[in-house]
């Protein structure tokens, strides 16, 4: 996912503007409806910027006529009082977009902040670091993209583009063999993985040719066990619990994916602001 899907964005900010537009800006209109502006979007604290391609798209679909020019980019690391961009063109479409591109700057970039601080917190080891299917309703492709930003790699999109059998799944289906065998039926050209919760388990897995093999709330001395007796016939992703304190150590058992629901869900917005400026 290197450039953001337009139609989607589209989408995205359509929505966003009809839920805060509703029947029209009433503020807006105290402003005369030629006056023009000019404004900077501000960083107050250190981040990592997502989400230019959203804020474009909200301004823009106000008002054709603002002019944006952007001195950072998706991915760029920011410091306090950075300028990110200069906006010029209506005074009225600068306000009424004003709060929904901030949103989107601040909660992608948000993002992109935290996956970038545990990709720098496992460096050197070879694990990379995932995200998750556990995002914001309606937001997963953006959060997404600002996973890649901070410079993670996103896993499953949804349930249609990996087959994922979990705890339940192999309930349902009886064993992970007998849950194996039926993805080998109905979506045999789709990645294949399985989520273990214990050694037995990764074991059953293996013996049923899983390539790839989601350890579980696994301890520390667990998934060192597990990347042994494993030894390279399945890639390994550990998952549960990882905080920015633990995930140097996970990642030094070996495995080969660390996945982390927290990047998408445990959103804190980085501070930003627009000020119309002379």
């Amino acid at each position: 996912m290197s450039k953001a899907d337009p139609d989607i964005v589209a989408l995205d900010v359509a929505r966003a503007l009809a839920e805060d537009i509703g029947s029209g800006d009433v503020s807006a209109q105290l402003i005369p409806a030629d006056e023009t502006a000019h404004a900077r979007i501000i960083s107050r604290e250190p981040a990592i910027l997502s989400g230019v391609d959203w804020a474009d798209a909200a301004f823009r679909r106000v008002s054709p006529a603002v002019r944006i020019e952007w001195a950072a980019g998706d991915g760029d690391s920011l410091f306090p009082e950075q300028s990110l961009c200069l906006l010029s063109g209506p005074a009225r479409a600068l306000l009424t977009a004003e709060r929904v591109a901030l949103n989107f700057l601040q909660t992608l970039s948000a993002t992109a902040t935290i996956t970038r601080r545990f990709v720098e917190a496992v460096e050197g080891t070879g694990a990379q670091i995932l995200d998750t299917r556990k995002t914001l309703p309606g937001l997963r492709y953006a959060q997404k993209k600002a996973v890649i930003d901070g410079g993670g790699a996103n896993h499953r999109m949804g349930l249609y583009d990996m087959v994922m059998i979990k705890e339940n799944h192999i309930r349902a289906a009886g064993s992970i063999e007998q849950a194996v065998r039926a993805a080998g039926v109905v979506a045999r050209d789709l990645p294949l993985e399985v989520e273990v919760e214990n050694l037995d388990q990764l074991d059953e897995a293996l013996g049923a040719g899983v390539k790839r093999v989601l350890l579980d709330n696994f301890a520390l001395d667990q998934l060192r066990e597990a990347v042994r007796v494993t030894a390279g016939r399945a890639k390994l992703e550990s998952s549960g619990n990882v905080s920015l304190a633990t995930v140097r150590d996970v990642a030094e058992t070996g495995v080969d994916y660390i996945s982390i629901g927290a990047l998408t869900k445990h959103v804190e917005a980085v501070d930003l602001s627009m000020r119309f400026i002379d």
